[in-house]
């Protein structure tokens, strides 16, 4: 049995006006996995357990079949796991994106928490000197894709808050800034960096261009690194992880799975999709599992662009679901899991918690059918009465079958 987990990112949505009151997914031409819910189940699942902010990170690990509330411990420290950064038990990583940073009204805004979705190789040019003039014993910053980074803070402290940059697109920054024991520290950091970014060449090539500049980092994601048990020790599944994203690679590599590099992948609306779908069939001939995750309509959604977010979803559809459909054809028997993480309305420009609409389908027919009748969407997946509370639980209904 060959098992695969299909993740758009941020897929679910809320109704849109300029859509004639219809979400992205019930818009958007989506006729592959509208087969996948027709002949298999569709129905909701919660991945934000009560009380956790609905983040990538937790909700990505309920879809792995973790239950955040035993083994979450912050997005970084699984950031830094892709990475190849060891983190000593009384160490704290930290998620340190790029952004630009923009004076109104005598407040800073958040501008663009990706900082225009900088380039890998400029960025890398940014955090070496981050390094080289701030680094050192305590503090350590490693490079990462895009705007995505991380600082390691050895032997730091914990108990800080902080607010997600992608939660404030176009709003004030003031009353957001890290608070808690160990914030002043951070903040003397960010400041120094700031000073270092402002006329770096990197930046004075980008406005010249007409670019934002990465002006600033900001920090949040942090924690320490998580007790987390393999799949194989698990469910006794060898697999394999294929995403542009650190944060599913790190999973990933504490699920016990090879991250498989995809050239092209970009986490963003022009990644490879066709691509991360070959690169998985070909590692499901020598392993039982993949999980592959595709940014984009996340991206999208986070910037307020619907018409990024509908082409998205129907690139998602087509060259990823599409071709793994008809490819696992030749493999036996198999299960396909699609679904989002969690909703990222286009109006809101940042998650929710609401529960979002899988399909689930089994070669064999163990899990029925819904009918001709269904697509996949969030209202045929309310329709069907079938919701999953606790979102760790729909790995072992796609690995066990329906019994689960």
């Amino acid at each position: 049995m060959k098992y695969i987990i299909l993740l758009g990112d941020g897929m679910a949505d809320e109704p849109i006006e300029e859509l004639g009151g219809l979400t992205p997914l019930e818009h958007a031409r989506t006729p592959r996995m509208d087969a996948l819910a027709a002949a298999g189940e569709i129905g909701r699942v919660d991945t934000i357990p009560p009380g956790f902010h609905p983040g990538s990170d937790v909700a990505n690990l309920s879809v792995f079949g973790y239950d955040p509330a035993s083994c979450y411990s912050g997005r970084s420290p699984l950031e830094a796991a892709s990475m190849g950064v060891t983190l000593a038990p009384e160490d704290v990583s930290f998620r340190l994106n790029l952004v630009t940073l923009s004076p109104r009204f005598g407040r800073l805004y958040m501008e663009d928490f990706s900082a225009g979705h900088i380039s890998t190789a400029e960025a890398r040019e940014l955090i070496n000197t981050l390094q080289e003039e701030l680094g050192d014993e305590r503090f350590q910053f490693y490079p990462g894709v895009s705007y995505r980074h991380l600082l390691v803070w050895r032997g730091g402290k914990d108990a800080l808050k902080f607010t997600p940059p992608h939660d404030l697109t176009g709003q004030s920054v003031e009353g957001h800034l890290p608070s808690g024991d160990g914030a002043a520290e951070l903040l003397d950091l960010t400041n120094s960096a700031q000073m270092l970014l402002h006329r770096h060449p990197v930046n004075e090539r980008r406005r010249r261009e007409g670019e934002v500049a990465a002006n600033s980092i900001w920090l949040w994601g942090h924690g320490r690194a998580p007790q987390m048990a393999t799949l194989q020790q698990r469910f006794g599944l060898s697999g394999a992880v294929i995403s542009a994203v650190d944060l599913i690679k790190g999973i990933g590599v504490y699920a016990g799975l090879d991250v498989i590099e995809v050239p092209g992948a970009t986490g963003y609306i022009d990644t490879n999709y066709r691509g991360k779908a070959e690169y998985a069939l070909e590692a499901l001939k020598t392993r039982d599992f993949v999980y592959l995750h595709v940014e984009a309509p996340d991206e999208a959604a986070h910037a307020g662009n619907l018409q990024h977010k509908l082409e998205a979803i129907e690139s998602f559809d087509e060259l990823v679901v599409g071709t793994v459909v008809d490819g696992l054809k030749a493999m036996g028997d198999h299960r396909i899991l699609v679904l989002p993480d969690h909703p990222t309305p286009v109006r809101r420009m940042t998650h929710t918690s609401d529960a979002v609409p899988y399909a689930l389908y089994g070669s064999g027919g163990e899990y029925g059918a819904s009918g001709p009748q269904v697509r996949y969407s969030e209202k045929m997946a309310l329709a069907s009465g079938l919701l999953i509370p606790q979102g760790h639980q729909l790995f072992s209904r796609l690995i066990h079958g329906r019994q689960s």
